[in-house]
């Protein structure tokens, strides 16, 4: 299914996909996918950069490979939740390297963390050294994923 978005025609979107699939490809060859030459498909590709819509590109790597393959999603509740203290919060959030992702909920909890690690026991020190040590946190629970059924985040509908 092919989503609209504004702003962005469908060549646009296909340089989107395209290097979603593959962001090493070259100017010709991304070209040569979308139907256009390659000046007209470079000028597109900086305004995408230039706009912020394409934010970077870089290594997929396979974290089950590094043996990273324990993961668990965490619910956290917080003690406050004013802008000082969700800000307090955010940035200690970003030094704790086992935290894949980080999300603000609109539900009975506040944030959901994905957080990977090499094994139950290592995940347990995570838990208990670091998030529980976060400012503001007054629980926490935790779900242990048993397999990744889909994980693309560079996929576009």
């Amino acid at each position: 299914m092919q989503m609209d978005f504004p702003g962005m025609d469908r060549f646009d979107q296909a340089i989107l996909a395209a290097l979603g699939e593959d962001g090493r490809m070259s100017i010709a060859d991304l070209a040569r996918r979308i139907g256009l030459s390659k000046t007209p498909t470079q000028a597109r590709l900086r305004r995408l950069e230039a706009e912020g819509i394409i934010t970077g590109y870089r290594a997929l790597i396979d974290p089950i490979r590094l043996g990273l393959d324990h993961v668990a999603f965490v619910e956290v509740k917080l003690t406050d939740t004013r802008e000082a203290a969700l800000a307090k919060f955010n940035a200690a959030l970003a030094r704790v390297p086992e935290i894949e992702q980080a999300h603000l909920m609109a539900s009975h909890f506040d944030y959901l963390l994905k957080v990977r690690t090499r094994s139950m026991s290592a995940y347990r020190a995570v838990l208990g050294e670091k998030i529980s040590a976060l400012p503001h946190v007054a629980s926490t629970s935790t779900y242990v994923a048993m397999q990744a059924v889909i994980e693309d985040s560079a996929a576009l509908p």
